[in-house]
C-alpha cells in the first residue's frame, strides 16, 4: 500500500478574524485536498469554505478523530491517505495536535513512512505566552486540569511549588464552560502574590489579556464562562 502525505491544517482561534489568520501558503499547500480528517465535521467546514479548494464540498471525504475515537480504529483513518491520495487534519481551533486530537495519527504515520507536512498558523497557548509578560524561555504546558475539585486544588497547587522552585511559568487550560469554576479555585488556592496571565478569546473583538497578582484578580473577577481561555501562572 502507498500512501500520500498528511497536511496538519491550523483552524480560526475565532469567527471575529478568520480572513486575518490564514496564510495564503496554507490556501497553496491544500487546495488539491480531497480527504479530511477532523475534530468536528461543522467546524471543520467552516474553515474547508476558506480554503478554495479545487473540490466541491460535497465530493469531500471526511473522517471524523476526537475524544471519543477508540485507539484501535486509528488504523481505520489512513484510508484518507491510500493510493497516494493527499489528507489534511484539522481540529476545532488552533494547531492540530496541540491539546488537541489527531497526534495519535500523526504517530501512526510516521510509523507508516508517511510524510507529514505541519502548515503555520495560530495558537493560543503561544499567543497567550507572548502576551503575559513572562518569560519564553522557561514554561510547561500543562493541558487541562483535573475534572474532580480536589484533584484539580491538588495540582494547582504542584503548579505553584513548580513556578516557585523552578522559575517556570504554567501554562494550562480548562473546557470553556468550567473556566469560572477554575479561577474560583485559582485565587482560593495560591499565594497572592503570584501573578495570574488570563488571556480570553485571544482574537476576538471581545479579547482580554491580563497579567495580575492573585490578589488582584480577587477584587475584578472576569466572566469566562463558555468563552476559550488559556491561564498561565508566572511570577
Amino acid at each position: 500500500m502507498t500512501y500520500g502525505k498528511l497536511y496538519l491544517i491550523p483552524n480560526f482561534l475565532a469567527n471575529d478574524s478568520q480572513n486575518d489568520f490564514l496564510p495564503e501558503m496554507v490556501k497553496r499547500m491544500t487546495h488539491h485536498l480531497k480527504n479530511f480528517v477532523v475534530e468536528s465535521e461543522k467546524e471543520a467546514r467552516a474553515l474547508i469554505k476558506k480554503l478554495q479548494l479545487n473540490t466541491p464540498q460535497n465530493e469531500l471525504q471526511i473522517f471524523i478523530l476526537n475524544e471519543h475515537t477508540e485507539a484501535n480504529t486509528y488504523h481505520r483513518l489512513l484510508k484518507a491517505l491510500e493510493n497516494d491520495q493527499d489528507a489534511g487534519i484539522i481540529s476545532d481551533a488552533g494547531l492540530p495536535c496541540v491539546a488537541d486530537p489527531g497526534f495519535q495519527l500523526v504517530a501512526l504515520a510516521h510509523q507508516k513512512n508517511i510524510k507529514v507536512i505541519p502548515l503555520p498558523g495560530s495558537s493560543s497557548i503561544f499567543m497567550a505566552l507572548m502576551a503575559s509578560g513572562f518569560s519564553g524561555q522557561n514554561f510547561a504546558f500543562t493541558g487541562y486540569l483535573p475534572i474532580d475539585k480536589n484533584l484539580r486544588v491538588k495540582r494547582i497547587k504542584e503548579l505553584e511549588r513548580e513556578l516557585v522552585t523552578k522559575h517556570q511559568a504554567q501554562i494550562f487550560m480548562e473546557t470553556p464552560y468550567r473556566n469560572n469554576h477554575l479561577f474560583d479555585d485559582l485565587v482560593k488556592n495560591c499565594n497572592g502574590n503570584v501573578l495570574l496571565c488570563i488571556a480570553c478569546n485571544i482574537s476576538a473583538n471581545d479579547e482580554l489579556i491580563q497579567t495580575k497578582p492573585i490578589k488582584e484578580w480577587v477584587k475584578v473577577k472576569p466572566d469566562l464562562h463558555k468563552k476559550p481561555t488559556i491561564f498561565i501562572l508566572g511570577n
